[in-house]
């Protein structure tokens, strides 16, 4: 008999989400691949409780799970009269026949596989002579599981602010365990949902996919808009009064800004081109640098700076 999902994580049954997940993250830590490489034992519990968690964190799942509805990799568990019920051995399906009232397979393998939706024929998977479709047994059943496609995964990623808007790779480790290279276009923006193609759970026509969210961390100096970049740059009093240049950071290493003459605090100067290049549409952004001016620390200067403020009308 398997382990239950609450016995993988090492929690009661009556545990509330946040016990299921300090439980997760704990053991996520323990049995990590990336701290254990080439230990097979700790990959495979590191998938087992990725899967478990996976069904414990979602209400859903979890009620469906206490109620039996499905196993512990998310299964359905059909019980009708007669009709489908778990086999004898892990992962098998056993199919009886001739129980009572009779049993309505296309009904229920529709509702089991999402056939009826999925398979794009006329009159659904099973349309055709007999109670299977085609007056066949394989037939029929070939129609059915054909619309089978697997689970979906979501799982959430965080890059840096740099390889979002440049662009880059990122290594993801999927719900299941898996790890997986993921390519970051430019322009990525927070929230951005990637898909990757056949890197769901596996499924009787065919894999799901995999939806990667991908969250940008904020960076200590660039704010985002759009697809300009802004900084603020403290700017000397004496370059903001009689112009000059400023090293400014930008998304490509530092550059040289002119300021110009008797520049005033808050002045946004444009750097052409500095900003974020959208990869799908292959527009450019500007970097836009707010001016923020520095007073003068020689004590002279700030005197009859003061002295001249006190004669300004508030």
């Amino acid at each position: 008999m398997s382990r239950s999902l609450y016995d993988e994580l090492g929690v009661p049954r009556n545990a509330s989400e946040e016990e299921i997940t300090r439980a997760f993250r704990k053991l996520a830590k323990a049995y990590h691949p990336d701290l254990h490489p080439g230990d097979k034992k700790a990959e495979e519990k590191f998938k087992r409780i990725s899967a478990a968690y996976e069904i414990l964190s979602d209400k859903t799942k979890r009620a469906r799970y206490d109620r039996g509805e499905i196993d512990e990799e998310g299964r359905e568990r059909v019980f009708a009269g007669g009709g489908f019920r778990p086999g004898a051995g892990a992962g098998e399906t056993r199919f009886e026949f001739g129980g009572p009232g009779g049993i309505n397979f296309e009904e229920i393998l529709g509702d089991l596989f999402g056939a009826r939706r999925r398979s794009g024929r006329a009159g659904g998977p099973f349309a055709g002579g007999g109670p299977f479709g085609g007056g066949s047994f394989a037939g029929g059943f070939g129609g059915g599981f054909g619309g089978g496609v697997g689970e979906d995964l979501k799982v959430t990623t965080e890059v840096d602010f740099t390889t979002a808007a440049r662009g880059g790779t990122r290594r993801v480790i999927l719900p299941d365990g898996s790890a997986v290279d993921v390519t970051i276009p430019a322009g990525t923006a927070d929230g951005t949902v990637l898909r990757l193609k056949g890197k769901g759970r596996p499924g009787p026509a065919g894999p799901g996919d995999a939806l990667v969210e991908v969250k940008v961390a904020p960076h200590p100096r660039f704010e985002r808009k759009g697809l300009d970049v802004v900084v603020d740059q403290p700017v000397p009093l004496a370059i903001a009064v009689r112009g000059g240049k400023v090293r400014v950071p930008t998304l490509d290493g530092e550059v040289a800004l002119t300021v110009p003459p008797r520049t005033s605090s808050g002045t946004m100067l444009r750097l052409k081109g500095k900003g974020i290049k959208d990869a799908r549409t292959g527009q450019q952004g500007d970097q836009l640098v707010r001016v923020l001016i520095e007073l003068p620390k020689e004590r002279e200067l700030l005197e009859l700076l003061e002295r001249w403020a006190e004669h300004r009308p508030a």
